[in-house]
């Protein structure tokens, strides 16, 4: 028997043509496939999930191990059961009723649909030719993305029409040729980024090994089972299996930011049979493979081995993630061999990385809302033109003309305003010296910003520094805070400088009760901590990494400290200041100075890593000075407390130290017998080399050994606040943003750090977070973790803040800043001065478009509903160009307050929660002032021209460009020096165009006296009621901001 994992999909329909796929389950189903058998009625299969198989089969009572006879006949007659298949074998799908549920099972005996094939590889070292399948080229590339807008397209091909066209075909095909060209440059610059940045990544030149020597390839041409040699400082192009290091003490660290995101150096460990060659040459000679497991998506865990066949006995070695080296990573110490095992759309890093939501933000949908509304209306006008004739003769080409004819309504113009706004919004959020280092990744959302009504943020490295700092050891009967750290000090000293006959606690079996001395407790809890963890002591002298340097001379001016988490070197910093000091450490040692200056050497037998499953860690060591085996272990308390021994202080204790805002670690160790060690390692080995089931087969093995532990000690470490937490917070609550706090610490300690940071008051109750259901726009802040990048991308808007885990968060966020408190600027200011703006600039664009349809519209009434364009050529062109596109798009500059109030009162975002800036009221209101004004301006210049229809185009085109420029001066509020320049710049370009403008002006009536006064009194008409309008809303009816800006 043998099992094969699936995906299966359900259906509760019937409808054989139509059935709809209502749930994709996440879950293993496994065949049971007889192999001595053929016959479809042998195959079973099992439900292993018993919380997704009431999911499964709608109806059906199955649970956990439930077997089910396979429908007969199932199965194709000419099938012949392999006799091995994988996971990534299946491709299409069967389907397959149960209890009156259709069902879709992946078929793993078709490979019709075309994918790709993900499965194990067995890898020689050095012979790419050797493989088993074909793996994808090491090539990475992006696609082009293309724009369309099918409405404009649609209106200008219809001008090859003769029936429908209205006039010269530049009219339609120069404004949609610009809207294009605007929008396409705009994407291709991005394209071409990546283009470049592709071509960069791919032309990369490594050393590669072979049977000529060593010989220079590019990234783009790295296979699959070459032998690839990376440089100290160089990316790594594939991923690979660490063979071999230059360093002398058999590792070599990564960096790993551009992969997971945090900065802390990364420990890999070569394998041990091929580190052990003299030269790297003796790879090619030697017989041996790498097992690898199927590609996948996570980069944390890793399954395969190592075998080498041309011994007398054939060498076997499991690998795990500490033998791996991922693409896009960088070596930071000595020179690294590895032979390649992923390479192109295969690799981790590429699995990962998915192209993120296209966020639309809720100003856009808006937008689009009010353009449909635009879009009936121009319909239904059209409707009432047509219908007004009786719907006489080829009426259907009448509607389709008027359609074209009032095209205006919907506003051509509008996306791009709109997007040119944003860019300069991103600009000026880029240029801010008062949030200096912020940086705008989706241009697009902007005044997504003026609209947050709830803020979910990370705690560790967004609220806080994530600087960790010692603060409590806690023995269970007595506790040392950092007032009384020189008892501490006091202890250790005097455990290495009486004579050892004083402490025979340390030499007496586990097994046998002694009460311990407090000294001798605290220097077991010292050594414990110093010990378990994975911090290792870099040497740097004059910039330069230097491993040697620490085996020779120690110099603590010279050492830093590296490892995955602040966390650890906070509490190797502290053992140092207590006179236990991490001097050395390798693969396979550790070395620890006393206070006396003697060194104390461990020998590494084992290491088990912290994972978030685990949330523990533990080291089994050799101490070399007396012999003695013993496995230090520490963790959180909630998984801890049931590998310790009984007591009656852990839980309590672990409550009141997390209440003070400390992250509390378990510390506990287990004295070994060689006989004792001897067992568990050849067990844990035989589990380590297991392909299948490794994790399980090692958790079993784990737990012989974690039971029963001595508990050592307790320690707390605190995270301090960012600064200008507490006043940021405040600020946000005032605008009305509701903010969570988002961690995976203990209730007790956020609470505490909610209390600190004043996101709550210290009487207030506590709620616990639940998923968020109907919430309009969500904003999620986060520092840079890796794990971040999820919530990051879900959010409507995502905010990355820069902190000490490296970059991966902030580059797949929205927008990026390097202190949680410049979120409140960026909100108060930016975001409320984008939304009222967009706003603004988008009616407004909405306003010039229905101000000339209403006059076509007037125009086509009176002169017996006729489908004639009133301005033809340049006009109409010129109109939404260069005539009044300078004043309308200088309201991307126009603001109400100085940003210094609008921080200074946040109450004032608050009002844009209503979104009233851009409400159908607010569009009502502009389409009756369009309306008004266009009916004004056509009806005003047919009433008062004399004779010639030409007149009627010069006096109505005029007043309509000084009505768009006097509402452009009505609708700012704050006068910027280029608003200026905008309008006299457009009156200048119409007064200058109409030399060239004599086929549709008439060029000596425009400079007579009659001209002149026919148009201002027009021109009057249609503004001055509306600043009148305007004066007296702001004496009766101030806005909330009018007082604040006296």
């Amino acid at each position: 028997m043998y099992t094969i994992p699936v995906c299966i999909c359900c259906s509760n329909k019937k409808n054989k043509k139509h059935l709809t796929i209502w749930r994709r389950l996440a879950f293993s189903l496994q065949f049971q496939v007889n192999k001595t058998s053929k016959s479809s009625s042998d195959i079973n299969f099992i439900l292993n999930n018993k919380k997704h198989a009431k999911k499964c089969f709608l109806g059906a009572k199955c649970g956990p191990q439930d077997t089910f006879r396979w429908p007969s006949g199932f199965l194709p007659s000419w099938y012949t059961l392999p006799e091995r298949m994988h996971f990534y074998d299946v491709y299409s799908f069967y389907k397959i009723k149960f209890n009156s549920t259709y069902m879709f099972v992946c078929c793993p005996w078709s490979r019709c649909c075309g994918m790709g094939e993900l499965r194990p590889r067995t890898v020689w070292l050095g012979h790419p030719e050797k493989r088993e399948q074909r793996y994808p080229r090491n090539v990475l590339f992006n696609q082009f993305k293309y724009f369309f807008n099918l409405y404009f397209l649609l209106l200008a091909c219809s001008q090859f029409v003769n029936e429908l066209r209205l006039g010269a075909l530049y009219t339609y095909w120069v404004p949609l040729g610009v809207v294009l060209f605007i929008t396409i440059l705009r994407e291709a610059v991005d394209e071409i980024r990546c283009y470049f940045r592709d071509k960069e990544v791919n032309s990369q030149i490594y050393s590669k090994l072979s049977t000529r020597g060593t010989v220079k390839v590019k990234s783009s041409g790295i296979q699959v089972g070459d032998l690839i040699i990376v440089e100290k400082n160089q990316r790594v192009p594939a991923d690979m299996i660490f063979l071999r290091t230059s360093e002398r003490n058999g590792s070599c660290f990564l960096r790993t930011d551009q992969l997971d995101g945090e900065t802390d150096w990364k420990l890999r460990l070569p394998v041990a049979c091929t580190q052990r060659l003299p030269t790297a040459g003796d790879l090619l000679q030697i017989r041996s493979y790498v097992y690898a497991e199927e590609p996948n998506i996570d980069i944390h865990n890793f399954i395969g081995t190592f075998t080498r066949e041309d011994g007398d006995h054939p060498v076997n070695e499991s690998l795990s993630i500490e033998n791996t080296l991922w693409a896009s990573t960088v070596v930071a110490s000595g020179t690294v061999v590895g032979v390649v095992i992923y390479t192109g759309r295969e690799l981790r890093s590429v699995m990962n990385t998915s192209n993120p939501r296209n966020k639309v933000g809720l100003f856009d949908l808006e937008v689009n809302c009010l353009t449909k509304i635009l879009f009936g209306a121009l319909v239904v006008v059209s409707m009432v033109m047509v219908a007004l004739q009786h719907f006489a003769g080829r009426w259907y080409l009448q509607i389709l003309r008027f359609l074209l004819l009032l095209s205006h309504i919907v506003p051509i113009s509008l996306r791009v305003n709109l997007d040119m706004g944003k860019m300069v919004f991103s600009w000026m959020i880029k240029k801010d010296s008062k949030i200096p280092g912020t940086v705008v990744r989706a241009s697009t959302i902007p005044e997504q910003l003026g609209r947050i009504s709830y803020l979910l943020t990370d705690k560790t490295g967004t609220l806080t520094q994530n600087e960790m700092v010692f603060r409590r050891l806690h023995l269970g009967t007595v506790a040392y805070g950092m007032d009384s750290m020189d008892e501490v000090q006091s202890h250790v000293f005097s455990a290495y400088t009486q004579p050892a006959h004083d402490h025979p606690a340390s030499r007496v079996p586990a097994a046998t009760k002694v009460r311990k001395t407090i000294s001798s407790r605290v220097h077991e809890a010292v050594k414990a901590i110093a010990l378990v963890h994975n911090v290792t002591p870099v040497y740097e002298s004059n910039g330069v990494t230097d491993q040697a340097e620490a085996e020779q001379h120690y110099e603590d001016t010279c050492r830093v400290y590296q490892a995955s988490s602040p966390d650890e070197v906070s509490l190797v910093q502290w053992t140092e200041s207590v006179g236990l000091t991490l001097v050395g450490r390798d693969q396979s040692s550790i070395q620890l100075r006393t206070p006396t200056g003697q060194i104390l050497n461990f020998t590494i037998l084992q290491i088990f890593p912290f994972t978030y499953e685990s949330k523990r860690m533990g080291i089994i060591v050799r101490d070399e000075s007396t012999g003695e085996i013993t496995f230090y272990m520490k963790g959180a308390d909630v998984v801890m407390a049931g590998i310790v021994q009984y007591n009656d202080w852990l839980e309590e204790e672990c409550g009141n130290m997390a209440r003070e805002g400390l992250r509390v670690l378990v510390v506990s160790k287990k004295s070994l017998t060689e006989e004792q060690y001897q067992d568990f390692e050849a067990r844990y080995v035989q589990a380590k080399l297991s392909v299948h089931d490794r994790s399980l087969k090692v958790a079993t093995v784990m737990e012989s050994l974690e039971m029963e532990m001595e508990l050592l000690c307790l320690t707390g470490v605190e995270d301090q606040l960012q600064t200008d937490v507490r006043p940021t917070l405040e600020t946000l609550r005032n605008a009305g943003i509701k903010v969570w706090m988002l961690t995976g610490d203990k209730l007790e300690t956020a609470t505490c750090t909610a209390k600190n940071a004043h996101l709550i008051t210290r009487s207030q109750d506590i709620h616990i977070f639940r998923p968020v259901c109907n919430v309009r726009i969500l904003i999620s802040c986060c520092r840079d973790g890796g794990n971040d990048v999820s919530m990051i991308q879900e959010a409507d808007c995502g905010v990355g803040v820069e902190g000490k885990e490296g970059k991966q968060a902030s580059l797949a966020a929205d927008f990026s800043v390097t202190q949680f408190k410049h979120l409140g600027r960026l909100l108060m200011v930016h975001g409320r001065n984008s939304y009222k703006r967009s706003a603004a600039l988008s009616q407004f664009v909405i306003h010039r478009s229905l101000c000339i349809s209403t006059m076509q519209t007037v125009f086509s009434s009176v002169f017996f509903f006729a489908s004639v364009p009133l301005y033809q050529g340049f006009l109409i062109i010129g109109y939404s160009t260069v005539y009044t596109m300078f004043p309308v798009f200088s309201l991307v500059l126009d603001k109400d307050v100085k940003s210094e109030v609008a921080m200074l009162y946040p109450e004032l975002y608050k009002d844009l929660l209503k979104g009233r800036p851009l409400s159908y009221k607010t569009f009502l209101i502009w389409v009756l002032i369009s309306i008004y004004q266009g009916s004004i301006l056509m009806y005003g210049a047919m009433l008062l021209f004399d004779s010639e229809f030409v007149h009627i185009v010069a006096i109505s085109f005029t007043s309509l460009i000084l009505t768009e420029l006097l509402m452009v001066a009505l609708t700012i509020q704050t006068w910027h020096w280029l608003m200026i320049v905008g309008e006299l710049l457009s009156l200048a370009c119409y007064i200058a165009s109409l030399v060239f403008l004599h086929a549709f002006i008439d060029v000596y009536f425009i400079a007579t006296v009659s001209f002149l006064w026919k148009v201002t009194v027009i021109t009057l008409v249609s503004c001055l009621p509306l600043y009148i309008l305007k004066y007296l809303r702001r004496r009766f009816s101030p806005p909330s901001y009018s007082k604040l800006t006296t």
